[in-house]
């Protein structure tokens, strides 16, 4: 079997780049045709406007993408290659399903993950876009590390570690399920009509 050259990616990271990729077409398009009372609009008390689901997202990226950089670097140094096709732990399975839009089961984000109340339409997208552009970045910087043997902490309780294929795979699915409720938004009762 060849191993991918520098330039070539793994499939399992080939496939988390169209993810992440898709996910920044799929937020411009969402964001695009609406203005900017129907960016921000939030039904009610406490529930998010689309706007907030997006820098819930960025939020998400700026505490994660740290803890990435350092699982990556851990698995360099340890020397931590791997071809796969790899199988993660169920901890890793675990995270991801919970994210998965069609998981009915909701948590309150803590309070490091938790959007600010209004920001310009124009910044939180610079941020999604730029956060996707970093997420694929990191891909490139994990292809050919054995995904599943490399760990990366949790930002949110630094004990908890989970594979590195899994962190990607959670970041796209947790996108997935904030873009999902986000768009859930424009069919609101109350949902400001042009």
């Amino acid at each position: 079997m060849a191993v991918a050259g520098p330039l070539a990616l793994t499939p399992e990271i080939e496939t988390f780049r169209r993810q992440f990729e898709a996910l920044s077409v799929e937020a411009d398009a969402l964001v695009a045709p609406l203005d900017d009372e129907q960016f921000s609009w939030r039904p009610a008390p406490g529930a998010w406007s689309v706007g907030q689901c997006l820098d819930h997202l960025n939020a998400t990226a700026r505490m994660y993408l740290p803890v990435m950089d350092e699982g990556i670097a851990v698995a360099i140094r340890r020397g931590l290659y791997g071809a796969g096709p790899f199988r993660y732990n169920w901890v890793g399975r675990l995270f991801v399903y919970l994210v998965q839009p069609t998981t009915r089961l909701r948590a309150k984000a803590p309070a490091q993950f938790l959007p600010a109340p209004a920001r310009p339409r124009h910044d939180v997208m610079a941020a999604f876009r730029a956060y996707q552009v970093q997420y694929v970045d990191r891909l490139r910087q994990a292809n050919g590390l054995d995904l599943a043997r490399a760990r990366v902490a949790s930002p949110a309780a630094s004990w908890l570690r989970i594979p590195l294929g899994s962190s990607f795979e959670l970041m796209a699915a947790h996108e997935r399920r904030h873009l999902v409720q986000a768009r859930r938004l424009l069919d609101a009762p109350g949902f400001p009509r042009r």
